[in-house]
């Protein structure tokens, strides 16, 4: 009886049980607590955001500022004060390489999914060759001008340090980024501009400023192999730079002028013309204390044979990117980072002219480089005084704006 009792009583619990209503999972009470692991975490907010768009192009600037120091002490002007000047403004590149760097590393730390993207963008990562440009400019321009301020043992020091990172980095960027080319990215035939010539100038750049440093290695196999290794650079970006140009040139005569923000790229062809100039003059100047003879004639022969055409050239792609310039500007075309492109690629004419000048005794080339220097400085005082005003307002490093939609096309009416 107490079994049948027990089991009636459990049995009335349970139907009691069972009439209650289950609590829908549809509508939870108001009274639960959500489950801690459900809750959603808040987005952590990324560090340091006004350096998520801080590109490789940056590097520009150092480079434009570092060739007005190295090409005016080069000019042949008796001007009181002159190399006073150039030491300050290579003071200032170095000043403004040493903060680039930093940020950059910051930017590699805290934004490296951006960073990515920049490596893999067609059109960003030959940029990645400016920073082998600026390293070198601010070496080379350490052994020209800024010995006047740290002596003569510390900027060959720097020098080494820089020359060598620099061309180490030049060298990688030249491989690097025609492999990224090839393998990742897809540059149609319209999209070609004389970007592409960015990692590929790197090396004759190298080429350029490496002479500076062979009369303070010991004499013989250390002097011959910096210099012959000088010359190996200049081929090496000369001949990648002659299988790219004729693409440029194409593109500009089968589609058209480049759009409006792209115009001033134009004035990187002058690049490794000018630069190609001033190596072959730099050579020459260190191969009597570097190679025996008969070998120092022949340089200084090929600097004026190979110098004088390349210059000529120059010229005339000079006065071709500025009207296709001055026809953007009428057009509408406004400052962009872009502008850096009117210094460094002007001041390597300078200097290549500057070159041409010692070995020919050419007075017109004294006024050609001295009209080239007076084009850098009127497009570094533009480039240098847009840039301060978009940093402080903070429009150069913000998100890039999206293109314009298309307009929709439009019919009307004809009488």
């Amino acid at each position: 009886m107490q079994q049948t009792g027990s089991a009636g009583s459990a049995q009335q619990t349970g139907s009691a049980r069972s009439a209650r209503p289950a609590p829908s999972s549809a509508a939870p009470s108001s009274t639960a607590l959500p489950d801690p692991r459900t809750r959603p975490r808040p987005r952590s907010r990324p560090r340091l955001p006004a350096l998520r768009h801080l590109g490789p192009n940056w590097y520009a600037p150092v480079m434009g500022t570092a060739i007005v120091a190295s090409a005016g002490a080069g000019l042949p002007l008796g001007v009181p004060g002159r190399r006073t000047v150039c030491a300050a403004v290579w003071a200032l590149a170095l000043v403004a390489l040493v903060a680039l760097l930093g940020a950059r590393a910051l930017h590699w730390t805290h934004h490296r999914d951006q960073a990515r993207t920049h490596l893999l963008d067609p059109a960003v990562a030959p940029f990645y060759g400016c920073l082998s440009m600026a390293l070198l400019a601010v070496g080379g321009g350490a052994l020209v001008v800024g010995r006047d301020w740290i002596g003569v043992r510390a900027a060959v020091a720097l020098d080494v340090v820089l020359f060598g990172a620099g061309t180490a980095v030049g060298l990688v960027a030249a491989v690097v980024v025609p492999y990224l080319m090839v393998v990742r990215h897809r540059v149609e035939p319209g999209q070609v501009t004389p970007v592409l010539l960015l990692p590929l100038v790197a090396p004759m750049v190298s080429a350029a400023l490496g002479p500076l440093l062979v009369p303070h290695l010991p004499p013989g196999q250390a002097r011959q192999t910096l210099l012959f290794g000088c010359l190996a650079l200049f081929g090496l970006s000369l001949l990648a730079t002659l299988l790219v140009l004729p693409l440029v040139f194409g593109r500009l005569v089968t589609v058209g002028p480049l759009p409006l923000a792209l115009t001033p790229s134009l004035f990187l062809v002058l690049g490794p013309l000018g630069q190609s100039t001033t190596a072959v003059g730099n050579l020459a100047d260190a191969a009597p204390g570097a190679v025996p003879a008969p070998y120092p004639p022949g340089f200084a022969a090929f600097a004026v044979l190979y110098g004088v055409p390349v210059m000529g050239f120059a010229l005339l792609w000079l006065a071709l990117a500025a009207a296709l310039v001055v026809r953007a500007r009428r057009r509408g075309m406004g400052f962009s980072m872009a502008w850096w492109a009117f210094t460094f690629p002007v001041g390597t004419c300078a200097t290549g002219a500057e070159g041409l000048a010692r070995h020919t005794g050419l007075v017109a080339l004294d006024v050609l480089a001295v009209a080239l220097y007076g084009l850098l400085l009127v497009a570094w005082v533009t480039a240098a005084a847009s840039t301060a005003r978009g940093l402080v307002s903070g429009e150069l490093l913000a998100a890039p704006r999206p293109a314009p939609a298309a307009p929709r096309p439009t019919t009307a009416r004809t009488r």
